[in-house]
């Protein structure tokens, strides 16, 4: 036990460290981006003219029906072939921000549906414009309504983050392997590894608890038995 106690103190807590700012990185990055690529799919889905609705809706299928380890080889090891070449890190953030903003967009669309139509007809007829009205009483309500669902994507996205250690960008699983990989202690590398992951998914998941109580609907709350 002294002796387990002595390996993480002295060689794995720095390391595992520097990982999980590391993690956090990907994570600010792409949490941000991902939302308003969401809206923004979420938005020409629903009130943009046909062309705009079917390239969002096809974003969102191609994006949906490809594995996201899949996706960032294809941003790491192919566009190189194209002319542009991104760092492990940008490459990462590009594929979780494409990834969570297409599964976002779903969450919002939903969102945006439920919001009564009589709404924006009644904002039109006090003079608003369609962008206007969309902009300042139909999304402030979805954003609202999308947050338990959208929470729930960003959630997956720390867990999601582990992926960038494929593409040699060294995060937290980068670094617990390699410490493992030297030291042949798995089991207690990988262990505490998860534990951190869950020390962050409880976190995250109590913040978004609170926001949706904050922001909660009127009317929409869940009731209690």
């Amino acid at each position: 036990m002294d002796d387990s106690i002595r390996f993480i103190m002295e060689d794995l807590s720095g390391p595992l460290l520097q990982g999980t700012l590391a993690s956090l990185k990907l994570i600010v990055c792409s949490v941000p981006f991902g939302l308003a690529l969401g809206f923004m799919l979420a938005s020409g889905w629903v009130y943009g003219n046909k062309p705009v609705s079917w390239l969002c809706r096809t974003y969102v299928a191609l994006v949906k029906g490809t594995p996201l380890l899949i996706l960032l080889f294809i941003i790491y090891f192919c566009l190189p072939s194209f002319g542009l070449t991104l760092s492990p890190f940008f490459a990462s953030v590009l594929g979780f921000i494409m990834c969570n903003g297409a599964y976002n967009s779903e969450y919002i669309r939903g969102a945006i549906l439920s919001v009564r139509s009589g709404q924006l007809i009644a904002a039109r007829s006090l003079g608003m414009s369609r962008a206007q009205a969309i902009i300042s009483i139909v999304m402030p309500q979805a954003a609202r309504r999308a947050l338990p669902g959208c929470s729930n994507e960003i959630i997956y996205l720390v867990k999601y983050s582990s992926l960038a250690y494929i593409l040699s960008y060294i995060e937290l699983t980068g670094a617990g392997k390699m410490i493992a990989t030297r030291s042949f202690r798995f089991t207690l590398v990988f262990s505490i590894i998860g534990l951190v992951y869950l020390v962050m998914v409880t976190i995250a998941s109590i913040i978004f608890m609170w926001l949706e109580k904050k922001l909660a609907v009127p009317g929409f709350e869940a009731k209690r038995q």
